[in-house]
């Protein structure tokens, strides 16, 4: 059997557990809220919920990769939510002047960050720690520890609004021609490489499950109000972003860099470049997220983002990212994102104390990275 077989059968060891995993947990809280976490209008509400944690994992699974880390994204998306609330409440600036000066200052955040940690040589945890303290004292500092509020209409449309219904199944037809398309060029790509495509009925099965888990949601949020906006966006990161890690030369380079970047730089990569697309990118992603999580609060809060950084690493090491680097994958954190706000989501029904809260999500971290160093012995040995 070839290497590349049991590479993805262990990945889909990986896809399958964390399924189970997340079946198990809507299972109990299905049995203990007599229902009522499924229900359309919580389901909705889960998902608007981890869509800015997914958001955030997204752009942090790239640094995991790459071997890094970045403590810095919940205070960085704070800051960056209360100075978008600064410019549409204090200064009245249109919606449209308010992201772009927003999502700019983000890639500024993320060339702060890269520049240290890839020109420098400090320790991603040393600068991103740093930061954390920085930019949450910045926000402390601007805002003079006031929530700034209210947000005007057109930017509580951003988290808060939903997709049109007849909308919803349009996007839901183009989203799985997306995936034909993807499928079928990547089997293309096999065949003219003369490599192993593998049954043509197994492509076939795949495009079909996803496509009723498509239109499965789209059915089940229809039901409510209809894709949440947040929703929408994050899907479409997701596709992107999974695009550039699985099939662009960026995606394999921070994945050989993450895997050994000595190697990396005797091929000729240039790491200390792509660590600092990196953390732009990340800046970029954080950013969005900030611009959500005001829209959704409807202010600017000093209080935002508290511990998102630890939501966002437990996400991504629950989704099978490897925190020595050149693991993981993005709808991996994703799945792991949804685990953790399933676990917020349940026992916020249930009146869980937030203390226990926090004892529930550390342990999982905890047996998560445990399994890893377990799955990581395996190998060597």
């Amino acid at each position: 059997m070839s290497l590349a077989t049991n590479l993805k059968k262990a990945k889909n060891s990986n896809m399958f557990i964390l399924f189970l995993a997340l079946l198990v947990i809507w299972g109990v809280f299905i049995a203990i809220t007599g229902g009522n976490f499924i229900n359309f209008r919580n389901i909705s509400n889960l998902l608007r919920q981890m869509s800015i944690t997914g958001i955030l994992s997204i752009g942090m699974i790239f640094v995991i990769i790459s071997g890094e880390i970045d403590l810095s994204v919940g205070s960085q998306m704070a800051l960056l939510g209360g100075i978008a609330a600064i410019m549409d409440v204090t200064l009245k600036l249109p919606f449209i002047v308010t992201v772009l000066v927003t999502l700019v200052l983000g890639l500024v955040f993320g060339v702060w960050n890269g520049y240290w940690i890839a020109k420098k040589n400090v320790p991603s945890f040393i600068v991103t720690l740093s930061g954390m303290l920085v930019f949450r004292g910045i926000l402390i500092g601007i805002t003079g520890g006031q929530t700034i509020s209210p947000i005007s209409g057109a930017f509580k449309i951003l988290g808060q609004s939903y997709i049109p219904k007849s909308l919803s199944y349009i996007i839901g037809i183009l989203f799985v021609l997306l995936l034909v398309y993807s499928k079928m060029s990547d089997r293309k790509a096999k065949i003219a490489n003369k490599i192993e495509t593998g049954d043509f009925k197994n492509d076939l099965m795949w495009i079909i499950g996803n496509s009723i888990l498509i239109f499965l949601g789209i059915i089940i949020l229809n039901s409510y109000e209809g894709i949440p906006t947040p929703v929408l966006l994050m899907a479409v990161l997701i596709i992107i972003f999974s695009f550039v890690s699985n099939k662009t030369a960026y995606g394999r380079t921070v994945y050989a860099i993450g895997g050994n970047i000595n190697a990396a730089k005797y091929s000729g990569i240039d790491t200390q470049k792509i660590k600092m697309i990196i953390y732009i990118v990340n800046g970029f992603l954080v950013a969005t997220a900030g611009l959500v999580l005001t829209s959704r609060l409807g202010a600017g809060s000093v209080s935002a983002g508290t511990n998102a950084e630890l939501d966002t690493i437990a996400a991504c090491v629950i989704g099978g990212a490897s925190l020595s680097g050149g693991k993981g994958k993005v709808t991996g954190a994703i799945l792991g994102a949804l685990i953790m706000a399933s676990l917020d989501n349940g026992m916020s029904m249930l009146n869980v104390e937030p203390s226990w809260q926090y004892v529930v999500k550390g342990l999982i971290l905890l047996f998560a990275v445990l399994f890893d160093v377990q799955s990581q012995k395996k190998k060597k040995g």
